[in-house]
């Protein structure tokens, strides 16, 4: 069973399928101009290859989604390029590549609950939290008269990531990181 979605109703992260490959909105603009009809521009990204294009649609167009199954699994742990997943109802292990995190491979902990994300069976991404809780391991000293309004500096969290914090932040503090944007949002 085939299932569509009408330009009017893209929202981010929602995947497509357009001539065979798997399209994620990464972006999305309704545009009425004065004269003529609207359209929705919008900023695509390819899942597998991480290829990004923007496209144009005349509003209303029709356009398949893809379907997705996806499993919750723990992240064990990392051998070269494979990273491992366990399913955590059957207990099954799954080898995946460090293609198929992305910009999430950075985040990832032992025991971290994921998403293996799969297309007619085959995976095609895995979707980290968008929020995760990391401890800081490396960053310069606070200075006096550094408050917690204004600036920030760098920090390395324990998984190697390194996030913009405020200055009042000091290594063993566990802060809360938006894993899309790679912000800081608050101490833990």
């Amino acid at each position: 069973m085939m299932s569509v979605v009408s330009t009017n109703d893209f929202k981010t992260g929602l995947t497509l399928e357009i001539d065979g490959n798997l399209w994620q909105v990464v972006e999305f603009l309704h545009v009425k101009p004065g004269k003529g009809a609207a359209f929705v521009r919008s900023k695509l990204k390819n899942v597998l290859s991480g290829q990004t294009l923007e496209k144009t649609f005349r509003a209303g167009e029709k356009l398949e989604t893809a379907h997705l199954e996806k499993s919750d699994m723990a992240f064990l742990f990392t051998d070269g390029n494979d990273y491992t997943f366990m399913d955590n109802n059957t207990f099954e292990q799954l080898n995946v590549s460090a293609s198929m995190i992305g910009d999430g491979i950075k985040y990832l902990k032992e025991n971290m609950n994921c998403y293996i994300v799969r297309h007619n069976g085959k995976v095609v991404m895995v979707e980290t939290p968008t929020h995760v809780e990391l401890e800081v391991v490396n960053t310069p000293p606070n200075d006096k008269g550094n408050t917690s309004s204004g600036g920030s500096k760098p920090a390395e969290l324990e998984t190697g990531a390194v996030v913009n914090v405020p200055f009042f932040i000091v290594n063993g503090d566990k802060i809360r990181v938006d894993t899309r944007n790679n912000s800081y949002l608050e101490r833990a």
